[in-house]
């Protein structure tokens, strides 16, 4: 199933029936705290601020937002699974803590499955393949024939190691035959300075980081890893209309609880956050910066977290990465 039709499902897919009852058990009276593994002011961290207004006004619940940035996401995913399992603690958790970490990392102090219970996929975003201007390629097959003219001279950027803008750049080069040299960065804006100012000469980024340096000039680009072409840049084409469905990517994070919360706990989470991302008001707020509401069942959570891990264990072994411990 792509994985727009999957989003679609997910997002059409009524609660289930067993997750209905027992609303006392998230009290009215107390915050509900979301960890999240990064600073205040990320992208993620204000698409959750916004759901939050979303939660307080439907149901006069309090959310509030704890960061604990750092340690690829460990320092958040320990502090939410020692919390108490009582629904008032919950995991943003981003695309590698729960999918990539597991492949890179050989003492992991958290286990995805044993340690934690979904409560709803929360966020999709593509990413798209920029390069800098002097690159002479406008689309992918011309990129391609360029880098194996410049082997080994050939370097794409990522928003960090170990992470799926690191492991597409990995991916390209397994099924096109290429040996563009990985430099990573520590987030978003160094990595997009560094295309902008020609150090490297690729990069897998969002689209909104790079969009004004596109419409400037000074960076194009070539593919977007969605499965159909994006509405804030209809004119670029997607990595499966040119071949490559294997970069069908999405960033996503999900929702967690500690692994003790009781189900009906979980179920009352799921109704008011799904019930949040599915409102007007959110997708208003995120379609214009290339965001995507994802909500989902618990247990549609699970196995999109299943299908991923997979997919991502097969690019780390190709890529032959380990994080530093």
């Amino acid at each position: 199933m792509q994985r727009r039709t999957l989003l679609q499902t997910l997002a059409a897919t009524p609660l289930l029936a067993t997750l209905a009852p027992a609303r006392a058990q998230i009290a009215a009276d107390r915050p509900i705290r979301v960890v999240v593994p990064f600073a205040a002011g990320n992208t993620l961290d204000i698409a959750l601020r916004q759901v939050a207004e979303a939660i307080k006004a439907n149901s006069g619940l309090n959310v509030i937002v704890d960061a604990k940035p750092g340690g690829s996401g460990i320092i958040a995913a320990q502090t939410v699974m020692q919390a108490a399992p009582d629904g008032h603690t919950l995991l943003l958790a981003n695309t590698s803590m729960f999918t990539i970490n597991p492949h890179t990392f050989s003492k992991l102090p958290y286990d995805p499955e044993k340690n934690f219970k979904p409560v709803t996929n929360f966020l999709g975003a593509a990413l798209v393949m920029a390069v800098h201007a002097s690159v002479p390629a406008n689309n992918l097959a011309e990129f391609i024939a360029w880098a194996k003219a410049n082997r080994g001279k050939v370097s794409y950027a990522s928003f960090t190691a170990g992470n799926s803008s690191h492991f597409a750049g990995v991916i390209l080069n397994q099924r096109a035959g290429l040996d563009m040299v990985h430099v990573p960065f520590n987030g978003t804006p160094p990595a997009v300075q560094n295309l902008v100012g020609g150090q490297v000469n690729a990069a897998f980024l969002p689209l909104l980081a790079v969009k004004p340096h596109v419409d400037t000039g000074k960076v194009k680009v070539l593919a977007i890893s969605s499965p159909q072409r994006s509405p804030l840049a209809p004119a670029l084409p997607t990595f499966r209309e040119q071949g490559y469905p294997e970069l069908d990517i999405y960033i996503w994070s999900s929702l967690a609880v500690p692994a003790g919360t009781p189900d009906a706990a979980i179920a009352r989470l799921n109704a008011e956050f799904v019930k949040a991302l599915r409102s007007t008001e959110i997708r208003d707020k995120w379609t214009p910066v290339g965001f995507e509401p994802m909500p989902s069942t618990p247990e549609e959570c699970a196995r999109y977290a299943q299908a991923e891990s997979r997919r991502w264990a097969e690019a780390v072994r190709i890529s032959g990465f380990k994080a530093s411990e």
